[in-house]
């Protein structure tokens, strides 16, 4: 099993909080005999719908001394998630969880946010002291 993310268990925390119910942890994508372990996957109930809207999360904490290589393998394991759960899981958004922090310093640079915009990056922007989820970008 892969080691999860330092900030792992403050993301459970936060969805929850925010009404989500974690159900896998974590998810785990089979395609072609390739297998895959997104961290987070989890769901939550939409009265209005009388259905259940899902997504998968992979947490990142940016803390590694060079941001963009580990923004590059970032950008480069949530497309092969997503595109692997295109088979597996098509009901489930895929978001990449980002510290509020990082977002703050590093994802208001105008490339970061070209990347983001071009491969349809869909975002958690977390706090990790609060434990909350503080911005949604879909």
């Amino acid at each position: 099993m892969a080691k999860k993310d330092t900030f792992h268990q403050h993301v459970i925390e936060a969805l929850q909080k925010d009404n989500w119910t974690i159900t896998h942890d974590p998810l785990v994508v089979k395609v072609a005999g390739i297998e895959s372990q997104i961290d987070l996957g989890a769901e939550r109930i939409i009265a209005a719908q009388k259905g259940k809207e899902k997504i998968a999360v992979e947490i990142k904490t940016f803390g590694e001394l060079s941001f963009i290589t580990t923004f590059y393998g970032a950008i480069g394991q949530f497309i092969t998630y997503r595109t692997t759960m295109r088979v597996e899981h098509p009901d489930r958004l895929l978001f990449l969880a980002v510290p509020i922090v990082a977002y703050k310093t590093k994802f208001n640079e105008r490339v970061i946010q070209d990347i983001i915009k071009e491969q349809n990056i869909k975002l958690i922007i977390y706090d990790p002291h609060k434990k909350i989820i503080t911005q949604w970008i879909k």
